[in-house]
C-alpha cells in the first residue's frame, strides 16, 4: 500500500490579540474575507458549506475550543482543517493544519486530479492565504 501524503501545516505570528484572530477565523463573514464564502458557525456538529472553486463543499464542525482551537471536516474525501491559536504576549501564533490526505495517486473526484497535485496546489495556496490574506484580515 502506498503511503498517505503528509499534512499541510502553516504557522504565522499575527500582530493581533487572540480574541481578534479568533473572530477572524471563527465567523462566516470574516472567513469569507480571507478564505472562501461559507455559512460557518462555531458549533460542534454544525454542518456548513464552503463555496470552493470546484463547487460547494460540505463541511462539518468537529471541535470548538474558543479561542484556541477549531477543527472541521472538509468535503467528502477525508480532509480536515484545524486552526490552533496561541497567545504570545500581545500577538497570536496561528497554526493551520490541512490533513486527511490519501495516497499520492488517489484521484480527488471534484478536481478529477491526483491527490499529490491537489495537495501541492493547496500547500502553495495556504501559504499565500495565511501569509497575506489572513494576516491582512486579522491585523487591520
Amino acid at each position: 500500500m502506498t503511503e498517505k501524503l503528509q499534512d499541510i501545516v502553516k504557522t504565522i505570528t499575527l500582530n493581533a490579540p487572540i480574541e481578534k484572530v479568533w473572530e477572524t477565523v471563527a465567523t462566516a463573514d470574516k472567513i469569507a474575507a480571507w478564505f472562501m464564502p461559507n455559512d460557518f458557525q462555531p458549533i460542534e456538529g454544525y454542518e456548513f458549506t464552503i463555496q470552493s472553486p470546484f463547487g460547494p463543499s460540505p463541511c462539518k464542525v468537529e471541535r470548538v475550543d474558543a479561542p484556541h482551537f477549531l477543527r472541521f471536516a472538509w468535503d467528502q474525501d477525508g480532509w480536515f482543517v484545524t486552526f490552533e491559536l496561541k497567545e504570545v504576549g500581545e500577538h497570536t501564533e496561528f497554526t493551520l493544519t490541512h490533513g486527511g490526505w490519501k495516497e499520492a495517486s488517489h484521484i480527488i473526484p471534484k478536481a478529477n486530479t491526483a491527490t499529490e497535485a491537489v495537495r501541492t496546489n493547496m500547500d502553495n495556496g495556504w501559504t499565500m492565504i495565511i501569509n497575506h490574506k489572513l494576516k491582512e484580515a486579522a491585523e487591520f
